[in-house]
C-alpha cells in the first residue's frame, strides 16, 4: 500500500501561482511514476502532469504545458508542482496519483480556487 498526503491549495487570484506537494509513504520502494490529476465540478477527473520515479522524466497536459512544473525528491518521496499563471478554469480539486506493481494510488485531494 502507497498513502499520499497532498498539501498547499487555497484560493489564488488569476494569473497568480500555487504551490502543491503531495508526500508518499508506505511501501513506496518500485514506485514507477507520480503525478497528478484534477476534477473540476461537472467533470470527469483528468490527467495534469507526471514525473517517472527513476529517469525524472516529465508529462503534461497540453493545458498546463509552460504554466505547470512537475518536480520530485526522492529522499523525501514527494513530488511537487509549482502552478502559474493560473486560469479560472484551473479550478479543480486536485488529486495526487502514484503507480506501483500495476496499481494505481490517490491522495484525497486538495482545492484549488482561482478567482477572476
Amino acid at each position: 500500500q502507497v498513502q499520499l498526503v497532498e498539501s498547499g491549495g487555497g484560493l489564488v487570484q488569476a494569473g497568480g501561482s500555487l504551490r502543491l506537494s503531495c508526500a508518499a509513504s508506505g511501501r513506496t520502494f518500485s514506485m514507477s511514476r507520480m503525478g497528478w490529476f484534477r476534477q473540476a465540478p461537472g467533470k470527469e477527473r483528468e490527467f495534469v502532469a507526471t514525473i517517472t520515479w527513476n529517469s525524472g522524466n516529465t508529462y503534461y497536459a497540453d493545458s498546463v504545458k509552460g504554466r505547470f512544473t512537475i518536480s520530485r525528491d526522492n529522499g523525501k518521496n514527494t513530488v511537487y508542482r509549482q502552478m502559474n499563471g493560473l486560469r479560472r478554469e484551473d479550478t479543480a480539486v486536485y488529486y495526487c496519483h502514484a503507480r506501483r506493481g500495476g496499481f494505481d494510488y490517490w491522495g484525497q485531494g486538495t482545492q484549488v480556487t482561482v478567482s477572476s
